[in-house]
């Protein structure tokens, strides 16, 4: 090899070298303490916050009157703790364990302006805004973050997974339920007809206007009236009713009727609107209240689709004769 190659070469490896240490993510380095991410920022003072995955699925809150509500679901309100808790995390985040301090990686991390696992953003009550973005995790309990505006990526303990972009992840999903054991009538109406049926003090059910030659099949029964002990939804809607809900014309109405230890009975009311054909979920409105809810096909599918005949022990199919 000549001279003039082997300086050549040598320069090309110098050109490789400084590439690798410009544009290749750094090991985290681990500085004791770090500086907060987001500097003087406390908890106490926002008061919206946004999450979003990359598909443009979110979540919205907003602090009102100091509790953390859905607003667009009408200010359904979130479990006590549970948004709080994660901006905490928020707020505690810090810079001593960075990854690189270049934008040519962004995208590879998954924390790019556009490429990300989530996107959080933050507003203050001064009208103030932040933006974190989450991104990959590159081993058990770390992931990559970078706020916006900023090349620097770190490496926190926040994951997408204390992110998440369901509301019923943050709200309380029991919707509607009733002591089980009180249960002592219920009404099931659809369009396969009126069912009413009556449970006796020694736990018998009868079903009214059963014939004669007919039995109830009280295992159905039972199963029909555990429904309503707990009704838990998918995702909270609002307190405004939609056309859209289908319940001007409701797949299924259930009435249930309780008493307790001191002989008090009260009636409840639950309606069951449209289904949707892209996740199977149905509209929901309980008479104990203001809100529409989602539920889950499985939750209220025997109201929708139990017939007579599934409250009645139907006669075994005879067996048909061997020919000879």
């Amino acid at each position: 090899m000549s001279r003039t190659n082997q300086i050549l070469a040598a320069v090309l490896a110098v050109q490789i070298v400084l590439v690798a240490v410009v544009f290749w993510p750094r090991p985290a380095a681990s500085v004791a303490d770090g500086e907060s991410l987001f500097a003087g920022l406390e908890a106490e003072q926002i008061t919206q916050l946004t999450i979003s995955d990359a598909t443009g699925k979110h979540v919205k809150f907003a602090k009102e009157t100091g509790n953390w509500v859905l607003p667009e679901a009408d200010d359904y309100p979130c479990q006590a703790n549970k948004v709080p808790e994660f901006l905490e995390k928020i707020v505690a985040l810090k810079t001593n364990r960075l990854v690189t301090q270049t934008s040519a990686s962004h995208k590879r991390l998954k924390v790019a302006d556009a490429d990300f696992e989530r996107r959080i953003e933050l507003e203050l009550a001064d009208g103030t805004t932040h933006r974190l973005y989450l991104g990959s995790s590159p081993s058990y309990g770390a992931t990559h973050v970078r706020a916006e505006g900023q090349n620097e990526v770190y490496l926190a303990s926040l994951s997408a997974s204390d992110a998440w972009v369901n509301a019923s992840n943050w709200v309380d999903t029991l919707y509607f339920s009733v002591a089980q054991d009180q249960i002592v009538a219920l009404t099931l109406e659809n369009e396969n007809g009126r069912f009413e049926f009556e449970k006796d003090d020694d736990g018998t059910w009868t079903m009214k206007d059963l014939a004669a030659d007919e039995t109830l099949n009280e295992n159905n029964v039972r199963s029909l009236a555990s429904r309503p002990a707990s009704v838990r939804m998918l995702r909270p809607l609002g307190k405004t009713e939609q056309d859209d809900y289908g319940l001007k014309e409701p797949n299924a109405v259930v009435t249930v009727e309780t008493r307790d230890g001191e002989g008090n009975t009260k009636s409840y009311t639950i309606r069951v609107g449209a289904k949707s054909e892209e996740d199977n979920s149905y509209v929901v409105i309980s008479s104990e209240s203001p809100y529409y809810v989602r539920v889950s096909n499985y939750t209220v599918k025997d109201f929708v689709e139990r017939t007579r005949d599934d409250f009645l022990e139907l006669p075994p199919t005879p067996t048909p004769e061997p020919t000879s």
